[in-house]
């Protein structure tokens, strides 16, 4: 078993409700890592036998124990892909959705590994190597925030946004693309953030990670696009998960005033988006940042 030093968070959320928004986040404290070992010879068997528009293919999804992550992975396995469901810590949400995923036909495995941690990520990716022999697919879906105004910030919540969001992005797309490259074949995609909410106030070190990430988007979609990869960007606006039940209904309905659409976002649109960027359906789209939000973007 490997272990990590806790990491604490601290720091005071905005007072604006935007702001107080964000993507799912793997939890930074009490990280522990456990590996799911000697998959079943059935389970490679029924990698290729799947069925759907990703048959085939192998997922690796980050933060998938639960919100955005875990709408991506009950899709891509719905689509016929195996899917190694990334978690930090919620072990047992992570053992509930694969169980759910099998039972409707699927190949999902719970691996817990904090992205943070480089030597981690390259012992997870290496077991999906070994059991599945390739990874079709990256999903870089786990981040975190720690809120405060940023002269009151402390450097422990800017190195633990910037561990995860940015430093997690690093490790395991480094310890996955090259495996890609030989084979000539990947799809990656980061999630990320609205644009609108960037600039939020309160979320400077977030902000900072999230625009990061788009940058690198940009520039490895360059570096590997003749190599058969693509890379892009989805970047979710404010979606209906368990994060928005801390609102009160008033505070609810302020941020509904904002989006155009007049309703939250669900995780499952977020799903089907990122279904279609890592088909074949999407084959010659690269670089790009797409914006699932309801308009309040053009706000």
């Amino acid at each position: 078993m490997l272990t990590e030093h806790q990491t604490k968070r601290g720091g005071e959320t905005s007072n604006a409700v935007m702001s107080t928004l964000t993507a799912d986040a793997t939890p930074t404290v009490n990280r522990t890592l456990h590996f799911r070992r000697n998959f079943s010879t059935s389970t490679r068997m029924a990698a290729v036998a799947g069925h759907g528009t990703l048959r085939g293919k192998v997922a690796l999804v980050s933060g998938a124990s639960h919100g955005i992550g875990r709408a991506i992975a009950i899709d891509l396995a719905r689509e016929g892909a195996s899917v190694v469901v990334n978690y930090c810590t919620s072990h047992m949400e992570a053992e509930n959705l694969c169980t759910r995923m099998r039972a409707e036909g699927g190949v999902a495995y719970p691996v817990g590994s904090d992205v943070a941690d480089a030597a981690a990520c390259n012992q997870m990716v290496e077991e999906a190597l070994a059991e599945f022999g390739r990874i079709d697919i990256l999903v870089n879906n786990a981040g975190v925030r720690s809120d405060a105004p940023f002269h009151t910030m402390h450097r422990h919540q800017w190195d633990a946004v910037m561990r995860t969001n940015l430093d997690g992005i690093y490790n395991l797309t480094r310890a996955t693309i090259n495996p890609m490259r030989q084979r000539g074949y990947g799809r990656i995609v980061f999630i990320t953030e609205s644009s609108l909410r960037l600039g939020a106030a309160a979320h400077a070190n977030l902000s900072a990670s999230k625009m990061a990430i788009a940058g690198l988007a940009r520039g490895l979609a360059e570096e590997n696009a003749r190599l058969g990869i693509t890379v892009n960007c989805v970047c979710p606006g404010v979606i209906e998960t368990r994060r928005l039940e801390r609102f009160t209904p008033e505070e609810r309905d302020q941020i509904l005033s904002r989006i155009p659409l007049g309703r939250f976002g669900h995780a499952e649109e977020v799903a089907n988006l990122v279904r279609f960027l890592v088909s074949d359906n999407a084959a010659y789209i690269t670089g790009q940042e797409f914006r699932i939000d309801g308009g309040l973007s053009l706000t």
